[in-house]
């Protein structure tokens, strides 16, 4: 794995513990110390999620141009966390609440695009998979060592300002050590582009605006086990003693099981594709809400139904997770990749918005509605598998259609057929060799039918067709002639279902 991925996940590593040291605290701080009132910190820590959906999109921008790229997105992300800390350190009215609040959801939108670009930048295949966890534990192991170390230095201090502080270094850490050890990874003689294309060509993506949908039900299910769970557990199970102190110990069982379970789980799913993997994950999912439904119902036995339901929680998260981003990654051009990566990232935002508002208003109904959410949660779970699986048939389908492609070009050839041949490309497509290129149907045609005019007897046997990407094929093809014969290696790439750029090495 390159060295620059560890290099990211220890800088991850280090910003969560900064993250965890606030993430539980500062409510607290700003009701019970400042005096503002829990209406007002609530709307303050809400106002994260709209200046973040804004960094988010800025973000992914930033990222694919090559005026700003991932590494310099990534050092303003830190910058602008660090001055919200310091912002929130000196608070002590509403005003100062809300401006730290809005640069800090800005700096965290500004953040995950550019980190996983980076992520997706450097790996390829199973690597990318296995990349993708890696930070995913960094993130854990931080968040659940700066909410341990937090609690203690509240016992021992009690100056919960100083917590910000102390996030604001880690995240000066941080940027400087992204300055001094991450190398850009956006190719420097990518061209610039409007912002207004970007987002069409993303947007035109039915796939991933089908995908963006589900992925909502994923967030959506990780927001309620932060914030409706921990409020059923305590309030309407009756069958057994969920306290807060039970109830925080459950949390920290889920966070060391998921970092514990992140690695193996993800090594054995490499075996899948993304679609199945998460079609996998969906699964737990609906098992984790059944979970908790039975919890809730069960006259005995709750501590160990919960002690399931979290465990449930964990491998549903570490099954999501990684697949989820490096899927993604995946569909995405190469140019596009922090678009693509931005608006994933908008899905974590609309599942934080939407979860914990309906299972907020979930817990206020009847007792009817209170336990039979989370059976309607696990059904809901079920029609999300149903819409992933038909997504990846579309997806597999469109895979095919790429190998057929190949193997037309190659009947093509064999028959001299150069104005067949053309007409698999697309109107601007490409053809690199290693000291001329051909661009244009029009070009490619008379190049071709010329090269096959000098050809005798030309036969093709194909090798391999290895799938690299969601538009890219790497194929290995012999060409023979009655007293010659070469090993051709070419990469294609596709767009809307014709050739846009075939390269032979």
């Amino acid at each position: 794995m390159n060295p620059q991925i560890w290099i990211l996940a220890a800088g991850r590593l280090l910003s969560q513990v900064g993250t965890g040291f606030t993430m539980f605290y500062a409510a607290i701080f700003f009701v019970n110390q400042v005096g503002v009132s829990a209406t007002a910190v609530g709307i303050a820590l809400s106002s994260q999620s709209i200046s973040g959906v804004l960094g988010r999109f800025w973000g992914g921008v930033g990222a694919d141009s090559p005026r700003w790229g991932r590494k310099r997105i990534l050092v303003l992300s830190a910058i602008f966390s660090a001055l919200a800390d310091g912002v929130l350190a000196a608070a002590d009215n509403l005003p100062l609440l809300l401006m730290g609040n809005l640069l800090m959801g800005w700096g965290a939108g500004l953040y995950w695009p550019a980190t996983e670009a980076i992520v997706a930048d450097l790996t390829q295949d199973q690597q990318r998979n296995e990349a993708f966890a890696l930070t995913r534990i960094a993130d854990m192991v931080g968040l659940s060592l700066g909410i341990a170390l937090a609690g203690q230095w509240i016992v021992w201090n009690g100056n919960y300002r100083w917590l910000f502080v102390m996030d604001g270094v880690s995240f000066v850490i941080f940027g400087g050590l992204i300055i001094l050890a991450i190398q850009e990874t956006l190719p420097r003689d990518r061209p610039a582009q409007n912002i207004g294309s970007q987002w069409r060509r993303a947007r035109q993506d039915q796939t991933l605006m089908f995908y963006c949908v589900v992925n909502v039900l994923f967030t959506g299910a990780i927001a309620q086990v932060q914030s409706t769970v921990p409020l059923y557990f305590t309030t309407f199970v009756t069958a057994g003693s969920i306290t807060p102190i039970v109830l925080s110990h459950l949390a920290t069982f889920y966070i060391v099981l998921s970092a514990l379970l992140q690695w193996p789980i993800v090594r054995w799913l490499n075996r899948f594709s993304r679609w199945q993997t998460l079609m996998l994950s969906m699964l737990v999912w609906s098992l984790s809400f059944a979970g908790v439904w039975l919890t809730g119902i069960s006259s005995s036995g709750a501590i160990a139904l919960a002690v399931l339901s979290f465990s449930l929680f964990a491998l549903a998260s570490v099954t999501y997770t990684p697949a989820a981003s490096a899927l993604v990654a995946e569909l995405a051009p190469e140019d596009l990749r922090g678009m693509y990566l931005a608006l994933n990232s908008q899905c974590w935002a609309a599942g934080y918005f939407l979860g914990p508002l309906l299972g907020g208003w979930a817990m206020d109904q009847s007792l009817k509605i209170v336990h039979g959410v989370w059976l309607g949660g696990a059904g809901l779970m079920l029609v999300g598998w149903v819409a992933l699986a038909q997504i990846a048939r579309r997806e597999h389908q469109m895979q095919q259609k790429m190998s057929v492609m190949v193997h037309q070009a190659a009947q093509a050839c064999q028959h001299q057929d150069a104005a067949g041949f053309a007409a698999l490309f697309t109107p601007d497509g490409e053809i690199q060799l290693p000291q001329q290129t051909i661009q244009g149907q029009a070009a490619i045609a008379q190049v071709t039918q010329a090269y096959l005019a000098s050809c005798e007897a030309i036969a093709i046997e194909i090798q391999q067709v290895k799938t690299v990407g969601r538009d890219r094929l790497q194929v290995q093809w012999q060409w023979s002639e009655p007293h010659k014969q070469r090993l051709n290696q070419l990469e294609i790439y596709f767009q809307q279902g014709k050739i846009q750029r075939w390269q032979e090495f």
